[in-house]
């Protein structure tokens, strides 16, 4: 037989120790601090997404139904992007971006 899931209930309506602490977080937006701003992120899920986007981190294309990070300055949502979730993690580790011809050499 499996254990019990369910929890008797407390009377007077007392909870555990600890639950007042708990932070409830109903919104799925949280706040990240980066070298250029305060950031709002919000993560997709793949039946969310309808369409695709250009990543600005590696400058690939998200397909449609992929999930990924949407990501803006707290006070600017005209930077809003679609970033993939690998891409928005090394955001801050990433260099400036070189374009090179394709005949340059590599080194």
């Amino acid at each position: 037989m499996s254990p019990r899931r369910n929890h008797p209930k407390r009377k007077n309506g007392a909870r555990k120790t600890g639950d007042h602490e708990r932070e409830i977080n109903t919104s799925h937006e949280t706040l990240e601090e980066h070298d250029d701003g305060i950031y709002l992120v919000r993560k997709i899920t793949g039946s969310s997404s309808n369409k695709p986007y250009r990543c600005p981190g590696c400058d690939h294309m998200i397909p449609m139904a992929t999930p990924h990070t949407v990501a803006w300055l707290e006070y600017d949502v005209e930077t809003r992007r679609h970033w993939h979730n690998a891409c928005w993690a090394k955001k801050s580790k990433r260099g400036p971006r070189t374009e090179r011809t394709r005949n340059a050499p590599k080194y």
